[in-house]
């Protein structure tokens, strides 16, 4: 009977360290994530299922296109891709980006530009117009949806503090036809 209760206790044992260790990794290192709504269309589809790491920028720095996740002022969390990092100039001119006044390819929005009517994804706008300050100030950054028609981003909520950066969103688990590895 000892014998009995002795391996029923390490089965407990075992079980709670494991909780623990599964808890402590989605709480701290990675989180699944579902996609919600159309405003990151063609590249994420509403109901795709994601992991965001929440270590990398603890470790680095957002750059340019990374797709993000972070708490929205509405207490929603959104996903959006990063456009400007701190002290960009940022504009749009004929549908084009440019930082700093250089002109910036998007080649992740190319195909999805040829299929719209009128051939025009992204009005044309400066940064001081869409969060009154002429670059992104330091510790924010500025953000989009990839279906710049129907995005709620930084163009209406402002600049995104770093800190309200829940993680980097790299990997699409499901569906698995829509199983990838963001760049």
């Amino acid at each position: 009977m000892a014998k009995g209760k002795s391996e029923s206790w390490e089965w407990i044992k075992a079980l709670v360290i494991a909780l623990a260790i599964a808890a402590g990794i989605r709480y701290f290192l990675f989180a699944p994530i579902v996609v919600d709504g159309e405003s990151m269309m063609p590249t994420l589809h509403n109901g795709d299922r994601m992991i965001v790491n929440k270590i990398s920028y603890d470790i680095g720095k957002p750059e340019r296109f990374d797709i993000i996740v972070f708490n929205a002022p509405e207490g929603k969390d959104y996903i959006k891709r990063v456009i400007g990092l701190p002290g960009d100039e940022i504009e749009y001119r004929d549908d084009t980006l440019f930082v700093n006044d250089q002109e910036v390819p998007e080649p992740y929005l190319n195909e999805y530009k040829q299929s719209i009517p009128d051939g025009t994804l992204t009005d044309n706008f400066q940064l001081s117009e869409e969060i009154g300050t002429k670059t992104v100030p330091e510790g924010h950054l500025f953000v989009l949806g990839d279906n710049r028609q129907h995005s709620k981003d930084s163009r209406n909520i402002g600049a995104i503090p770093m800190d309200a950066i829940i993680g980097k969103a790299n990997v699409i688990f499901w569906p698995v036809d829509h199983l990838n590895v963001l760049e």
